[in-house]
């Protein structure tokens, strides 16, 4: 790779340190709250600025999945589950790495394909091979006026540090361990050094990282050489056979209608046999059917994708054991909503429990679109799926699934006087504005005012950074101390 830095380009790289050291501000300095949205603010500025006369293709998809991004970010904002906050780490970059690839790929290329996401790999090996190289170029650079011998020494000594550095650690914590005095003057090292501070260093580490990290990534996109969608590798090689499928699916379908049955005749028209409670029998059975329904989900999409292609009588039997297969996963999933509710009515609302119930209402939604897709084959089913998932997991970050917990908790407890005020105490600042809520109608509720109290002190005490700066948090300190505990 041969790379010509020009004078734009070193403008370039100097805004990208710019954006590494609000990046360090913004991950490095405290706990991620309105950080995140002013960091995607600043990113996005960036890029935009450096494609100003790029025209980007996949436009109106690309800009559904910009909306989704700045949704998660702007959740770090808005609310405070400790749950999104450690997957969105996660999520919002691979997602913004997807969108920009997305953008500025060639419009030939085709992101619902199986080789898009080796054009994803080959894009970000293409950024570290961009870093590397401009690396080496910068050592030419430095090199020059310096005579070879003197270069290729310190080169070698600079290897050497680099290699003895993790033999150094373990032999010195090793001579520590067995030496007092030893592990007394090799801790005492660190104090003949005031100058130099670690902190300052690990920081200049990680603004340098992300600098060079965005720089070659955005160097890399503006280069449109990389065709890897070629139409060929697209075409689907295996196949499976029509009457193999037919046999398996006649099968599974004669087990799912006799399932389909007694799910009738006893759960559905409100009758159990045998010692258990409703309770007990949904713990028991809803993981089961719900991780049956992903294998019914499963086996659908890889008939329509690999199946041969088949005409007349054969197709439309295919057709119709592919339908019961999906109205038999209706069934499978109403059993385990039913489930799930009798399980909550027994023993309350959770995060894994109310996730469970959205995840159901997803799986509908897809298996409905899969019902259609059948019978038309021209739909893309991964087209579908990645965009219901990608609004699914934004629309679940935005809506505050915490609320919906507190809310039913608390009207489960105006019914049958349950509830866990443990639990609701280990969410979220949602949790502790529905104690409060929950402390002014009914004060004398055992427990509830020692866990306000203590949570009252945390908030007297309470002092965040701006990166930190979350509306639920504001919202719930406030309260507390505008509180008067009896």
């Amino acid at each position: 790779m041969e790379l010509k830095i020009g004078k734009s380009d070193c403008i370039f790289l100097l805004l990208c340190m710019l954006l590494g050291i609000v990046a360090e501000e913004a991950f490095f300095r405290a706990e991620i709250g309105i950080s995140y949205l002013v960091f995607i603010v600043a990113f996005y500025g960036l890029f935009f600025f450096r494609y100003r006369r790029v025209s980007f293709s996949h436009q109106r998809f690309g800009y559904l999945v910009l909306i989704c991004i700045w949704l998660l970010a702007a959740s770090y904002f808005i609310n405070d589950n400790m749950y999104f906050y450690a997957l969105n780490i996660i999520a919002i970059p691979v997602l913004v790495f997807f969108h920009l690839v997305l953008v500025t790929s060639q419009k030939s290329i085709r992101w619902n394909k199986p080789a898009f996401i080796t054009y994803l790999f080959l894009k970000l090996g293409g950024a570290i091979k961009y870093n590397f190289v401009f690396a080496s170029l910068l050592g030419k650079v430095f090199k020059q006026g310096v005579d070879e011998s003197k270069f290729q020494v310190w080169k070698k000594v600079s290897i050497g540090i680099l290699i003895s550095i993790p033999v150094l650690m373990v032999v010195l914590l090793l001579l520590m361990s067995a030496d007092t005095q030893f592990e007394k003057m090799v801790g005492g090292i660190p104090h003949w050094f005031q100058v130099i501070d670690a902190e300052v260093v690990f920081r200049i580490i990680v603004v340098l990282f992300y600098s060079f990290a965005f720089f070659g990534l955005m160097q890399v996109l503006m280069k449109k050489q990389i065709n890897v969608m070629n139409q060929n590798g697209d075409q689907l090689t295996f196949k499976m056979d029509a009457v193999i499928t037919i046999t398996v699916l006649v099968l599974i379908n004669a087990v799912y209608v006799l399932f389909t049955i007694v799910q009738f005749k006893y759960f559905f028209s409100g009758s159990l046999q045998g010692d258990f409670t409703y309770a007990e029998y949904a713990r028991k059975g809803f993981f089961e059917l719900l991780f049956v329904t992903l294998i019914n989900l499963s086996i659908t999409v890889l008939v329509l994708t690999f199946v041969k292609s088949t005409i007349g009588f054969i197709k439309r039997f295919i057709q119709v054991l592919l339908t019961t297969l999906v109205l038999s996963s209706a069934v499978l999933l109403s059993s385990a909503f039913m489930r799930l509710s009798m399980y909550e009515d027994a023993y309350g609302f959770t995060f894994i429990r109310v996730m469970a119930h959205s995840f159901m209402i997803f799986l509908v939604v897809i298996f409905m679109y899969t019902l259609i897709k059948i019978w038309i084959e021209k739909l893309s089913l991964f087209h579908f799926y990645f965009i219901s998932a990608l609004l699914y997991y934004t629309v679940m970050n935005v809506i505050n699934v915490e609320q919906i917990i507190v809310t039913k908790n608390i009207e489960r407890y105006e019914q049958s006087g349950k509830i866990d005020l443990h639990y609701l105490n280990s969410l979220s600042y949602t949790g502790i504005i529905g104690l409060i809520e929950l402390y002014k109608e009914n004060p004398q509720l055992p427990g509830l005012k020692n866990v306000l109290h203590e949570r009252k002190n945390e908030a007297n005490l309470s002092n965040y950074s701006w990166q930190s700066y979350n509306l639920k948090r504001v919202q719930a300190n406030e309260e507390l101390i505008k509180l008067h505990l009896e």
